[in-house]
């Protein structure tokens, strides 16, 4: 999926993010009842429901119903949209987990992960050329988004045939750059997602030897949303999981109406049906709210997210200050916590999956 900032110079775009934030009239009035609000998303075909949903008047008529606006607004770069929501210029954004703990949640944005979308079941994934093992990638110069869910990817791929990072090199490319890189011959392995990494298999003698579908439920999409404007304006939740819901009944359906949703989300997405349809084939949407809260409030999502912030400390992204993997403290239903409990700033809220899964939207 996503991310575009290149390597270390993420944590500098954060700092300056940060800056920003401390002095952001968002920021400043987050805790005030409002009626307006603006939700960051970018291309990605488990976000795609959003901006269907604006275009098709779904977001219009659940912002109606609580007497709020709300306005999608789409960031061309990812880690931009995620930086934009930091610094308080969006009160929330479409966002991998693992993103929402190292940007937001590491800079001291106290976060609540709202809608828990769907999981990467092989959207993301790690090709080599001229080998059909990922045992084989030992030694290879790897083109990636250095310290993004690609990065994670390739650490769990590396760590299930016994190596380590050290035992390859990285090269950090942009997920704008990555699809040109692995066209050279001299580049043999990539770790890319979709839709890039659906052109990337073409390639020449390229084989995908490990992906998220090995990893289920690791790599997730969120829409995360600021904890205070949430709590001073709970209409904005209410809101957000109906609109979602909606639209996910509308897209599941196999029938024309269906069809037609997709080929819209398609085109937004500035694709091809087809290659969308392939897409959401290796995307696992949530469209059941009572699923959706059922995975939220597992303890599969407390070892996912254990395993993530131990690979983001290890990586240095949680800054300097941090002492420990423990230094960001995370919120799980059932009042379940990982890391710092004064200092919590990730909240997995079930709240409204759970209105929307008892009919009470």
């Amino acid at each position: 999926m996503l991310n575009g900032v290149r390597g270390m110079g993420r944590l500098v775009v954060l700092a300056l993010a940060l800056a920003v934030a401390a002095c952001s009239p968002a920021a400043e009035d987050a805790a005030e009842p409002r009626t307006e609000f603006s939700i960051g998303w970018s291309i990605y075909a488990g976000w795609m429901p959003w901006p269907y949903a604006q275009e098709a008047g779904i977001v219009k008529k659940w912002a109606d119903k609580y007497g709020i606006e709300i306005t999608f607004v789409q960031v061309n770069d990812y880690v931009e949209s995620v930086n934009q929501y930091t610094a308080g210029k969006l009160d929330g954004v479409t966002v991998a987990n693992m993103d929402a703990l190292t940007i937001p949640a590491a800079g001291g944005k106290d976060t609540s992960a709202i809608i828990v979308g769907d999981y990467s079941n092989g959207n993301d994934g790690v090709l080599l050329k001229g080998a059909g093992s990922l045992a084989s990638i030992k030694g290879r110069q790897i083109y990636l988004v250095e310290l993004s869910v690609s990065h994670y990817l390739l650490a769990r791929g590396l760590d299930s045939v016994g190596l380590k990072l050290s035992d390859v090199r990285t090269v950090n490319t942009s997920d704008a750059d990555i699809v040109g890189a692995f066209a050279a011959p001299e580049v043999s392995a990539a770790v890319a997602w979709n839709p890039q990494l659906s052109v990337m298999r073409e390639a020449a003698g390229a084989n995908l030897v490990f992906s998220s579908a090995d990893i289920p439920g690791e790599i997730l999409d969120l829409l995360v949303v600021d904890t205070a404007t949430l709590k001073a304006n709970p209409n904005l939740g209410k809101a957000l999981a109906g609109i979602w819901y909606e639209t996910m009944a509308i897209m599941a359906r196999q029938d024309a109406q269906g069809a037609e949703a997709r080929a819209a989300m398609a085109r937004l997405s500035g694709t091809t049906p087809e290659v969308f349809e392939s897409q959401l084939a290796t995307t696992f949407l949530y469209t059941d709210p009572k699923a959706a809260v059922a995975a939220t409030s597992a303890p599969a999502l407390i070892t996912t997210m254990t395993r993530v912030r131990d690979f983001s400390f290890a990586q240095g992204l949680f800054g300097q200050g941090a002492q420990s993997a423990d230094a960001i403290g995370m919120a799980f239903p059932g009042g379940k916590t990982l890391g710092d409990t004064e200092n919590i700033r990730l909240r997995f809220d079930a709240t409204f999956m759970q209105m929307a899964a008892d009919g009470q939207l």
